[in-house]
């Protein structure tokens, strides 16, 4: 019964001063019915490829043979054919038209192509310069982190740092054997004078 009786709600026209004066406006829980339009209607990418593909075929040197045979052929035969099959006698009228047709056409077409070819290529140079700058800012903080390594570094006991004091001590070592005659460790001079350490503790 709820249902019905929301539905008769629904359709029960509006009564009154508002609903004489105001028009009706489109529900805006459904989608708009489509527009009918004159002008057909095509898929602008689908069209870009086409012309990018026929003006890749008009930049060949293919094109340019086979346009050269089609001309060759067609005016050989308006010449050399019999007159009743000759369809473009000699100035070739109907050809030239064909000529300026087939131009007309393949200009607006490569102009097309040429665009889209600049649109690309607009794209790609922005990627470019963005993954530049990506570049250079991670470059930067590299250069940061070395030379903040090196400056750490630089209070570190390096190897060379050890390798010169350990040669330093040796030494130190051999002109105390020279002048007593025997070796003497650090260890055992600690251990014979342990009275000189109370004292130092």
């Amino acid at each position: 019964m709820a249902p019905d009786r929301e539905t008769a709600t629904r359709e029960r026209p509006q009564t009154g001063a508002t609903a004489a004066g105001r028009p009706r406006a489109p529900r805006l829980d459904q989608p708009r019915p489509p527009r009918r339009r004159i002008v057909p209607e095509w898929d602008p990418e689908a069209f870009g490829r086409l012309s990018e593909r026929i003006a890749r075929f008009l930049g060949t040197g293919r094109f340019i043979v086979w346009m050269t045979v089609v001309i060759i052929a067609w005016v050989v035969w308006n010449i050399a054919a019999p007159r009743h099959l000759r369809f473009d006698p000699y100035p070739f009228i109907f050809l030239t038209l064909m000529l300026s047709l087939q131009a007309s056409y393949a200009a607006p077409l490569i102009l097309l192509a040429q665009n889209r070819q600049d649109d690309r290529d607009r794209v790609n140079l922005e990627q470019d310069r963005k993954q530049n700058e990506r570049s250079i800012a991670d470059t930067e903080y590299l250069t940061r982190e070395v030379a903040a390594l090196r400056m750490g570094l630089g209070e570190v006991a390096t190897r060379d740092w050890i390798r010169s004091e350990l040669q330093d001590l040796v030494k130190e070592l051999e002109e105390r054997r020279r002048h007593d005659g025997h070796a003497v460790i650090p260890a055992e001079r600690a251990e014979r004078s342990p009275g000189r350490d109370a004292d130092d503790r």
